[in-house]
């Protein structure tokens, strides 16, 4: 792929777009372009980290297993999102699976030739070093949700957030593709237990449902149910 089309990309995406021209220029110059096929595998949790990835078009489904074997949601990355970087950073195995949730184009930056540009250009690294401090501050976030925030409080802030991040607009709303199964898989509940809530939400007008949708019409109202503890 072209050097300029893998820069829209990345130049596009927070973990990026704060670089300057030259080194935004020299890291595009490092991607190639791979197609993967809906339900096909980038790569699997355990894997080596050995590339980061950018997202062209389609989506890939970001998802991690229990001892028991069942698959918990973590995220759902679309055009203009990459991802990958934590293992491509520290080396160590993949701790998710990525699967191509539909006929999906990436950019691939494999890992020798972008750490050889982290050891030449000290402003990238530093940026990363930011961003990934960002990351865990989020992280933290999401620790104190579970343990203090009740489950309606949980669900309304991860519709907001991921409605915020991957959300489309409409004309009612912002709309968040995404099924219950996978928005409970993500916090961790069960499907009855959030469809039950945006049922309610649904009747007090605050949101609209579709098949794998929910539209989010009053943000203001979910808003507040996010800042309930109890």
């Amino acid at each position: 792929m072209s050097e300029q089309n893998a820069k829209a990309i990345l130049e596009r995406n927070f973990l990026f777009r704060d670089l300057p021209d030259s080194a935004l220029d020299q890291l595009s110059s490092l991607a190639s372009r791979r197609t993967f096929q809906k339900g096909e595998i980038v790569f699997s949790e355990g894997d080596d980290g050995d590339a980061l990835y950018g997202v062209v078009s389609g989506s890939v489904r970001v998802s991690t297993s229990n001892s028991d074997g069942k698959h918990i949601f973590l995220n759902m990355m679309e055009h203009g999102d990459v991802f990958g970087e934590i293992s491509v950073i520290d080396g160590e195995p993949r701790t998710a699976t990525a699967e191509a949730a539909e006929s999906t184009s990436l950019i691939v930056i494999r890992r020798p030739e972008f750490q050889a540009l982290l050891n030449r250009e000290s402003i990238v690294a530093v940026h990363l070093l930011q961003i990934l401090c960002q990351r865990l501050r989020w992280t933290t976030d999401i620790v104190h949700e579970a343990m203090l925030l009740p489950v309606p409080g949980r669900i309304a802030k991860r519709i907001l957030h991921l409605a915020a991040t991957h959300g489309r607009q409409t004309e009612i709303g912002l709309e968040l593709r995404m099924s219950q199964s996978d928005l409970a898989n993500f916090l961790g509940v069960s499907r009855q237990i959030v469809n039950q809530n945006l049922q309610d939400w649904r009747a007090a007008g605050w949101i609209n449902l579709g098949r794998s949708k929910i539209i989010v019409i009053d943000s203001d109202a979910l808003e507040q149910v996010s800042e309930t503890d109890c």
